[in-house]
Protein backbone atom coordinates (compact mmCIF):
# COMPACT_ATOMS: atom_id res chain seq x y z
CA UNK A 1 0.00 0.00 0.00
CA UNK A 2 1.52 3.35 -0.98
CA UNK A 3 1.78 6.56 1.99
CA UNK A 4 -1.22 7.54 -0.29
CA UNK A 5 -3.32 5.16 0.28
CA UNK A 6 -2.47 4.72 4.12
CA UNK A 7 -2.92 8.20 4.60
CA UNK A 8 -6.41 7.83 3.02
CA UNK A 9 -6.84 4.78 5.04
CA UNK A 10 -6.08 6.39 8.20
CA UNK A 11 -8.11 9.66 7.71
CA UNK A 12 -11.21 7.29 6.67
CA UNK A 13 -11.12 5.70 9.94
CA UNK A 14 -11.05 8.80 11.55
CA UNK A 15 -13.69 10.70 9.50
CA UNK A 16 -15.99 7.55 10.15
CA UNK A 17 -14.76 8.18 14.35
CA UNK A 18 -15.70 11.56 13.66
CA UNK A 19 -19.28 10.76 12.48
CA UNK A 20 -20.11 8.47 15.13
CA UNK A 21 -19.05 10.54 17.81
CA UNK A 22 -21.42 13.54 16.40
CA UNK A 23 -24.19 10.68 16.18
CA UNK A 24 -23.85 9.90 20.19
CA UNK A 25 -23.54 13.62 20.97
CA UNK A 26 -26.68 14.53 18.77
CA UNK A 27 -28.80 11.45 20.16
CA UNK A 28 -27.64 12.09 24.01
CA UNK A 29 -28.77 15.91 23.36
CA UNK A 30 -32.06 15.00 22.29
CA UNK A 31 -33.02 13.20 25.85
CA UNK A 32 -30.68 15.59 27.43
CA UNK A 33 -28.22 13.48 28.56
CA UNK A 34 -24.35 14.04 29.36
CA UNK A 35 -22.05 12.66 25.93
CA UNK A 36 -19.14 11.68 28.29
CA UNK A 37 -22.05 9.47 29.68
CA UNK A 38 -21.59 7.08 26.54
CA UNK A 39 -18.87 5.15 25.86
CA UNK A 40 -17.70 4.14 22.47
CA UNK A 41 -16.70 0.58 22.15
CA UNK A 42 -14.56 0.03 18.73
CA UNK A 43 -15.57 -3.38 17.75
CA UNK A 44 -11.98 -4.41 16.25
CA UNK A 45 -12.98 -8.00 15.68
CA UNK A 46 -11.75 -9.24 11.98
CA UNK A 47 -9.58 -6.38 11.91
CA UNK A 48 -5.86 -6.38 11.74
CA UNK A 49 -3.98 -4.65 14.26
CA UNK A 50 -2.79 -2.20 11.93
CA UNK A 51 -6.26 -1.27 10.51
CA UNK A 52 -7.12 -1.16 14.34
CA UNK A 53 -4.07 1.25 15.22
CA UNK A 54 -5.61 4.05 13.29
CA UNK A 55 -8.09 4.32 15.67
CA UNK A 56 -5.74 3.93 18.50
CA UNK A 57 -3.99 6.63 17.00
CA UNK A 58 -7.27 8.75 16.54
CA UNK A 59 -7.38 8.68 20.45
CA UNK A 60 -9.89 5.70 21.31
CA UNK A 61 -9.13 3.21 24.11
CA UNK A 62 -12.51 1.11 24.31
CA UNK A 63 -12.33 -2.03 21.93
CA UNK A 64 -14.24 -4.69 21.83
CA UNK A 65 -13.42 -8.55 20.02
CA UNK A 66 -15.33 -11.78 19.77
CA UNK A 67 -12.76 -14.69 19.89
CA UNK A 68 -11.04 -15.18 22.42
CA UNK A 69 -8.03 -16.68 20.40
CA UNK A 70 -7.78 -13.26 17.66
CA UNK A 71 -7.36 -11.17 20.67
CA UNK A 72 -4.32 -12.83 22.36
CA UNK A 73 -2.50 -12.38 18.86
CA UNK A 74 -4.01 -8.71 18.43
CA UNK A 75 -3.53 -7.27 21.25
CA UNK A 76 -0.64 -8.17 23.66
CA UNK A 77 1.31 -5.88 21.38
CA UNK A 78 -1.18 -3.39 20.94
CA UNK A 79 -1.24 -2.94 24.43
CA UNK A 80 2.77 -2.18 24.31
CA UNK A 81 2.29 0.65 22.29
CA UNK A 82 -1.16 1.73 24.25
CA UNK A 83 -0.86 0.79 27.57
CA UNK A 84 -4.40 2.06 28.97
CA UNK A 85 -6.35 0.36 26.58
CA UNK A 86 -9.40 -1.13 28.10
CA UNK A 87 -10.71 -4.57 26.04
CA UNK A 88 -13.86 -5.91 26.38
CA UNK A 89 -14.72 -9.58 25.59
CA UNK A 90 -17.96 -8.97 23.57
CA UNK A 91 -18.47 -12.72 21.85
CA UNK A 92 -19.69 -15.98 23.82
CA UNK A 93 -16.73 -17.11 26.30
CA UNK A 94 -16.28 -21.04 26.82
CA UNK A 95 -14.90 -22.08 29.87
CA UNK A 96 -12.23 -23.61 28.60
CA UNK A 97 -11.13 -20.23 27.76
CA UNK A 98 -11.32 -18.22 30.96
CA UNK A 99 -8.20 -18.59 31.95
CA UNK A 100 -6.82 -16.48 28.77
CA UNK A 101 -9.80 -14.17 28.63
CA UNK A 102 -9.51 -13.40 32.24
CA UNK A 103 -5.76 -12.56 31.13
CA UNK A 104 -6.45 -10.73 28.01
CA UNK A 105 -9.76 -8.67 28.76
CA UNK A 106 -10.91 -5.87 30.86
CA UNK A 107 -14.35 -6.53 31.09
CA UNK A 108 -16.55 -9.22 29.81
CA UNK A 109 -19.58 -8.74 28.85
CA UNK A 110 -21.39 -12.13 27.78
CA UNK A 111 -21.83 -13.99 31.20
CA UNK A 112 -24.65 -15.54 30.02
CA UNK A 113 -25.02 -19.40 32.12
CA UNK A 114 -24.76 -20.52 35.34
CA UNK A 115 -21.87 -22.77 34.30
CA UNK A 116 -19.68 -19.50 33.32
CA UNK A 117 -20.36 -17.93 36.75
CA UNK A 118 -19.38 -20.38 38.68
CA UNK A 119 -16.54 -21.36 36.49
CA UNK A 120 -15.70 -17.28 36.76
CA UNK A 121 -16.02 -17.68 40.44
CA UNK A 122 -13.86 -20.33 40.64
CA UNK A 123 -10.84 -18.73 38.90
CA UNK A 124 -11.48 -15.83 41.01
CA UNK A 125 -10.98 -17.94 43.75
CA UNK A 126 -8.06 -19.94 42.79
CA UNK A 127 -6.27 -16.70 41.08
CA UNK A 128 -7.67 -13.60 42.52
CA UNK A 129 -8.56 -12.47 39.03
CA UNK A 130 -11.29 -11.58 37.99
CA UNK A 131 -12.48 -8.20 35.45
CA UNK A 132 -15.53 -6.77 35.23
CA UNK A 133 -18.36 -8.59 34.07
CA UNK A 134 -21.74 -7.61 32.58
CA UNK A 135 -24.43 -10.55 32.13
CA UNK A 136 -25.89 -10.62 28.46
CA UNK A 137 -29.88 -10.82 28.45
CA UNK A 138 -31.29 -13.04 25.62
CA UNK A 139 -34.07 -9.85 25.36
CA UNK A 140 -35.48 -11.62 22.14
CA UNK A 141 -35.06 -15.05 23.41
CA UNK A 142 -33.63 -16.92 20.22
CA UNK A 143 -32.42 -20.36 20.47
CA UNK A 144 -29.46 -19.53 18.70
CA UNK A 145 -28.48 -16.80 20.75
CA UNK A 146 -26.87 -16.66 23.84
CA UNK A 147 -27.48 -15.16 27.08
CA UNK A 148 -30.07 -15.41 30.13
CA UNK A 149 -33.66 -15.48 29.01
CA UNK A 150 -35.63 -12.10 30.74
CA UNK A 151 -37.65 -14.68 32.48
CA UNK A 152 -34.94 -15.78 34.49
CA UNK A 153 -32.53 -12.56 34.61
CA UNK A 154 -33.53 -11.70 38.41
CA UNK A 155 -32.52 -14.96 39.92
CA UNK A 156 -29.55 -15.07 37.82
CA UNK A 157 -28.00 -11.73 39.03
CA UNK A 158 -28.35 -12.81 42.15
CA UNK A 159 -27.09 -15.89 42.27
CA UNK A 160 -23.86 -13.92 40.80
CA UNK A 161 -23.90 -10.27 42.91
CA UNK A 162 -25.10 -12.38 46.44
CA UNK A 163 -23.89 -15.56 46.40
CA UNK A 164 -20.84 -16.12 43.88
CA UNK A 165 -20.02 -12.03 44.48
CA UNK A 166 -18.77 -11.38 41.44
CA UNK A 167 -17.88 -7.75 40.12
CA UNK A 168 -21.56 -7.86 37.82
CA UNK A 169 -21.36 -3.85 36.61
CA UNK A 170 -24.10 -3.92 34.46
CA UNK A 171 -26.20 -5.46 31.15
CA UNK A 172 -25.52 -6.38 28.03
CA UNK A 173 -28.20 -7.31 25.34
CA UNK A 174 -28.41 -7.84 21.22
CA UNK A 175 -31.79 -7.62 19.55
CA UNK A 176 -33.23 -9.65 17.30
CA UNK A 177 -31.92 -8.31 13.58
CA UNK A 178 -35.45 -8.38 12.30
CA UNK A 179 -37.31 -6.55 14.87
CA UNK A 180 -37.42 -3.15 15.83
CA UNK A 181 -34.51 -2.57 18.35
CA UNK A 182 -36.39 0.13 20.90
CA UNK A 183 -38.25 -2.43 22.64
CA UNK A 184 -35.65 -4.69 23.75
CA UNK A 185 -33.15 -1.48 24.58
CA UNK A 186 -36.28 -0.60 27.26
CA UNK A 187 -36.46 -4.27 28.47
CA UNK A 188 -32.54 -4.45 29.25
CA UNK A 189 -32.96 -0.98 31.24
CA UNK A 190 -36.02 -2.17 32.82
CA UNK A 191 -33.93 -5.11 34.07
CA UNK A 192 -30.87 -2.78 34.92
CA UNK A 193 -33.19 -0.79 36.93
CA UNK A 194 -34.41 -3.25 39.34
CA UNK A 195 -30.72 -4.55 40.24
CA UNK A 196 -29.24 -0.74 40.48
CA UNK A 197 -27.13 -1.62 37.65
CA UNK A 198 -25.58 1.60 35.44
CA UNK A 199 -23.62 -0.07 32.68
CA UNK A 200 -26.33 -0.63 29.89
CA UNK A 201 -23.90 -1.91 26.81
CA UNK A 202 -26.70 -2.09 23.80
CA UNK A 203 -26.89 -0.57 20.30
CA UNK A 204 -24.54 -1.50 17.81
CA UNK A 205 -23.87 0.24 13.93
CA UNK A 206 -27.52 0.34 12.70
CA UNK A 207 -29.26 1.69 16.19
CA UNK A 208 -26.75 2.59 18.58
CA UNK A 209 -28.49 6.19 18.11
CA UNK A 210 -32.04 4.57 19.16
CA UNK A 211 -29.81 2.58 22.37
CA UNK A 212 -28.28 5.81 23.93
CA UNK A 213 -31.72 8.00 23.74
CA UNK A 214 -32.90 4.76 25.94
CA UNK A 215 -30.41 4.59 28.13
CA UNK A 216 -26.85 2.80 26.45
CA UNK A 217 -23.65 3.54 28.45
CA UNK A 218 -21.94 1.46 26.19
CA UNK A 219 -22.78 1.06 22.29
CA UNK A 220 -20.36 -1.50 20.26
CA UNK A 221 -19.53 -0.31 16.84
CA UNK A 222 -17.63 -2.09 14.17
CA UNK A 223 -18.41 -1.87 11.04
CA UNK A 224 -19.50 2.09 11.13
CA UNK A 225 -15.81 2.54 12.33
CA UNK A 226 -13.30 0.27 10.64
CA UNK A 227 -15.48 -0.86 7.47
CA UNK A 228 -16.56 -4.05 6.34
CA UNK A 229 -14.51 -6.92 8.06
CA UNK A 230 -11.20 -7.57 7.12
CA UNK A 231 -10.33 -10.92 7.93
Amino acid sequence: MSNHDLSSAKSDVAQNLAEIQDNINAACAAVNRDKNEVTLVCVSKNHEADHVRKALLDGRRVFGENRVQEASGKWPGLREEFPDIELHLIGPLQTNKIKDAVHLFDVIETVDRPKLANALAKHRDNTGQCPDLLIQINTGEEDQKAGISPKEADAFIVMCREELKLPIKGLMCIPPVDEEPAPHFTLLGKIADRHGLEIRSMGMSGDYASAIRLGATHVRVGTAVFGSRGY
